[in-house]
């Protein structure tokens, strides 16, 4: 299930709830995860407030376009390889965590990179989600692997590769 909380009007603009709905079934989907037993809280926000909480969970007081809260930590030890799988609770259902994503970064963004704003925010659902499942763009092997994940889902949404040039 996907909790949507929507804090900037801003967001109003766009069809989130439903773009956030396509991003979430096609990657869990993807992964083989259960949809109706995944729990995913999606906090829809601006620039100020997304930088607060990259101040204060990352150390870094900038607005960025999307943060991640994993509920279980599932990367991999070694760089390259799948993140372990989540595992249900003793309710059966799987809790995978937070995304915020702040809506002038991705507005602005999206505009640079000449997309629309709708294909760039299920990009970043996705690579969001991605990161509750444990993958990861640090390491060289663990990033090939991650965007690869995202262009297969994205694909099968429609939409173009975000990383080609």
């Amino acid at each position: 299930m996907l909790d949507v909380l929507i804090e900037a009007p801003d967001w109003g603009r766009i069809p989130l709830e439903m773009l956030a709905d396509r991003a979430t079934v096609a990657t869990l989907d993807h992964l083989g995860l259960p949809l109706e037993q995944s729990n995913i809280s999606l906090m829809a926000c601006d620039d100020d407030r997304i930088g607060i909480l990259n101040a204060t969970f990352r150390e870094k007081p900038v607005p960025t376009n999307v943060l991640s809260w994993p509920s279980d930590e599932l990367g991999a030890g070694e760089d390259g390889k799948d993140p372990r799988t989540p595992m249900p609770g003793f309710d059966g259902t799987y809790e995978l965590g937070d995304i915020a994503i702040a809506y002038n970064t991705c507005s602005r963004e999206a505009e640079e990179l000449g997309k629309s704003l709708e294909d760039h925010v299920t990009h970043l659902i996705v690579h969001g989600i991605l990161h509750l499942l444990g993958y990861d763009h640090v390491r060289d092997r663990d990033a090939t692997l991650m965007q690869g994940l995202e262009v297969e889902i994205l694909g099968k949404l429609g939409l173009d590769d975000p990383y080609r040039i």
